[in-house]
């Protein structure tokens, strides 16, 4: 047993296809045919059974992909820059995972400081898609960071506060909602809706609404929010957004910002992280690269600080 097969196991878990994890770790699909051959005879069971067209994987499997993350965490561990991590020297990558609801306010102080202080250092942003498991993303290193906003993130990750923020309706000045709206009008109104990131992931508008037995009516259904607030200033469509994703916009675009008749909770954006980096020196750095970034957009754009909840992990569920 080494650390190639644990990471082929977990991969081939993860993305229950040959062909798939030989394309992630870059190998050929005959050998990672062979190394499946091979883990089966070692651990005596099938591991992925074929099964209506799909890999599924056996019980004995989940067991295995349990201990070989904790396994490939610890190797990464010993393996990782030393505890005397110095961001200004520093070559390496983070990769960060963020839906676009980051206004450029904040992505821009996160790019400055990096820039000031970690100039040899990449950054790369990418997309959450409902393809994209960012859980196992984060466990096997693939994401050093996810930005989220969901009303129940994953108890088994940590979790840092970056900003908490109050429900707003975004629309045109020449909406004739901006003088009166009613929770009847806002229901009936034509709504702008970002695409949920999965059905696990719903937002906090519509997580709110459904337990109120409400819903709205979604007439345009857009894959980014930077597209919304550029719909707005022509039409009587309504964006229900956080308020300083609303109040940049304001800035620019003809915009209104209208309190919803709906009592929303605020919005809770925050950062999530896996065990396995928690107490690496480097992406503690990088987390509080976020913090600084978001407490002084927050103060650029005049919201209030959020209500102080400890980054802590909340629990771990046993997979």
């Amino acid at each position: 047993m080494d650390t190639f097969l644990l990471r082929v196991l977990e991969t081939l878990i993860n993305e229950r296809s040959v062909s798939k994890a030989a394309i992630r770790l870059n190998q050929s699909q005959p050998a990672i045919s062979a190394v499946l051959k091979r883990l089966r005879e070692m651990f005596n069971d099938p591991l992925l059974v074929r099964e209506r067209g799909q890999m599924i994987p056996t019980e004995r499997a989940l067991e295995l992909v349990t201990s070989a993350r904790v396994i490939l965490n610890e190797t990464a561990r010993m393996l990782a820059e030393p505890s005397n991590y110095v961001a200004a020297t520093s070559q390496r990558e983070f990769r960060i995972g963020a839906a676009d609801f980051m206004i450029a306010t904040f992505l821009n102080e996160v790019v400055k400081r990096l820039r000031s202080e970690a100039p040899l250092t990449r950054l790369t942003v990418i997309p959450l898609r409902g393809d994209l498991d960012y859980e196992a993303a984060l466990a096997n290193g693939d994401l050093d960071l996810v930005i989220g906003n969901w009303p129940n993130p994953p108890p088994q990750l940590h979790l840092g506060v970056l900003l908490e923020d109050d429900v707003v309706c975004l629309m045109g000045r020449d909406n004739r909602l901006v003088r009166e709206m009613t929770q009847s009008d806002y229901l009936a109104a034509a709504h702008i809706v970002p695409l949920s990131y999965s059905n696990a992931h719903r937002g906090v508008v519509e997580t709110h609404l459904s337990s109120m037995r409400l819903s709205r009516n979604a007439v345009i259904t857009l894959p980014f929010f930077g597209m919304a607030p550029y719909l707005l200033s022509q039409t009587d469509l309504v964006f229900t957004t956080s308020r300083h994703f609303a109040e940049y916009h304001a800035k620019f675009l003809p915009l209104a910002i209208v309190e919803p008749p709906v009592p929303f909770p605020k919005m809770r954006f925050y950062q999530l992280w896996h065990e396995g980096t928690h107490r690496s020196r480097a992406h503690e750095w990088l987390r509080q690269l976020f913090t600084d970034a978001s407490r002084h957009a927050q103060q650029k754009i005049g919201i209030s600080k959020p209500t102080k909840l400890p980054p802590v992990k909340q629990h771990v569920v046993p997979r």
